[in-house]
């Protein structure tokens, strides 16, 4: 008869019964899931014999992110991977149908990671169930091939951030579907199959900074004036410029729709960190910032003094960026931006951002970078620029008016300069070794 069992997955109009037999007949008397989800009915002919249901993975198990190594990180972009068994119940009599729990669970597994291709675009290469050891000692699973990772802490979520003890830890038990599937969770985003990398890029980005981290960075942003209305501020600009940092660090860079989708990744926890208010509309809870909210902030925060503020942290969490720091400018055509242009300086030894300044319309590059060099620090510095900045006034500019010096890259459209630094180092080359310091010191004081 075993032989003759087969696991299918249910069809639309089968939802209300399958529900319903859950419902009255599970244990836990209740039939939701969360996330993608899937569901099954193990049959022999007509004769439904077991049903088996399937949805995303629990958020935050200790045992199991141990056991698989992987970091927080890397569980959060790549959990859709893992599904859990949210449902298994045996519609026969017990003792009825030995083996049948064992069949019907091998069944669905060998066709589940293709049934979650087909509608969610992506594998399932984990799967994870828990076992309340009041009730059952896990031997379906432990036949089919799963294992036993210990209890869990027994808590249950109550509300998005809270949770409460329910004090009846259950059994949780793992199974790989694919072979060295624990290494791979946890292995480079570079070594990952192209169908597990698909996951990542799907994954929004959110905030993981922590509350001190939050409230440490919204005190330099309280420099920042704020001049709207009384009632615009549910949403204090020092906390809404830290929101915007922390997205752009996390690469969100597509405005105010965006901002606002990461701001709703935020806890209450780190909502308040950030100083917004409750809403009176919420029930006293705080709410994230409306994708108008986020617009108008974008529209009228100073941009020095947003640069001031974002400086003075960089420079509280790594130092002062030592005096022999190579500084180098350079303009980028921003993406997503209608072609604005931004000059931006660094320190490419340590990655360190400088300033920036955007280009005006009807200006250009040139004059951007001559405006960012009067604000930056360049006593006994070289400064880094491009063939387009090789020009005087630049030259003389970070010489004597900033006390730094220049590296210009110098190209074949400024003929005569090329041809006059090709003399002066040909002439050089001829000489003694150690007569070149000496030559240097005379054409430089010419």
């Amino acid at each position: 008869m075993l032989n003759e069992v087969q696991v299918r997955l249910i069809t639309p109009d089968e939802r209300a019964r399958f529900d319903a037999l859950l419902c009255a007949k599970h244990y836990l008397r209740s039939a939701q899931m969360v996330g993608e989800q899937l569901r099954y009915v193990a049959v022999l002919g007509d004769q439904w014999l077991a049903l088996l249901s399937w949805c995303a993975a629990a958020r935050h198990l200790r045992a199991r992110d141990q056991w698989i190594g992987w970091d927080d990180t890397q569980r959060r972009h790549r959990l859709a991977l893992v599904a859990n068994n949210s449902r298994f119940l045996l519609l026969t009599e017990r003792g009825e149908s030995p083996n049948l729990a064992s069949r019907a669970m091998r069944l669905c597994l060998d066709r589940l990671s293709d049934d979650w291709q087909v509608l969610y675009d992506h594998p399932i290469v984990l799967v994870e169930s828990f076992v309340d050891t009041q009730l059952f000692r896990g031997t379906a699973y432990k036949a089919s091939g799963w294992s036993a990772l210990g209890p869990t802490k027994g808590y249950a979520r109550n509300a998005q951030d809270f949770y409460v003890a329910h004090q009846r830890p259950k059994e949780l038990w793992v199974r790989e579907l694919e072979s060295g599937t624990r290494a791979k969770l946890c292995a480079p985003s570079t070594e990952l199959p192209a169908s597990w990398a698909e996951v990542e890029g799907r994954i929004a980005p959110r905030c993981t900074q922590t509350c001190p981290q939050l409230s440490s960075l919204r005190e330099h942003f309280m420099s920042v004036p704020d001049t709207r209305s009384r009632k615009s501020l549910h949403f204090p600009m020092s906390g809404m410029l830290t929101l915007i940092a922390c997205a752009a660090m996390s690469g969100v860079a597509r405005g105010q729709r965006d901002l606002a989708a990461f701001g709703r990744t935020l806890s209450q926890h780190q909502l308040r960190a950030l100083g917004f208010r409750p809403s009176p509309r919420a029930g006293g809870k705080l709410l994230p910032p409306s994708e108008g909210t986020c617009f108008n902030i974008l529209s009228i925060a100073a941009p020095q003094m947003v640069e001031r503020a974002l400086l003075a942290w960089q420079d509280e969490l790594l130092g002062p960026l030592p005096r022999e720091a190579l500084i180098a400018i350079d303009g980028k055509t921003l993406r997503s931006a209608h072609g604005i242009e931004i000059v931006n300086a660094s320190a490419p030894q340590s990655g360190r951002w400088l300033g920036s300044q955007i280009v005006e319309a009807g200006s250009n590059e040139i004059t951007a970078a001559r405006t960012l060099i009067d604000r930056l620090d360049l006593v006994g510095r070289i400064v880094c620029l491009d063939a387009l900045h090789t020009q005087r006034e630049t030259a003389t500019q970070i010489v004597q008016e900033a006390g730094g010096d220049y590296l210009l890259t110098v190209k074949g459209n400024q003929s005569k300069l090329q041809t006059n630094l090709s003399d002066q180092l040909d002439a050089s080359a001829s000489l003694p070794p150690s007569s070149r310091g000496a030559e240097r010191e005379q054409q430089w004081a010419r």
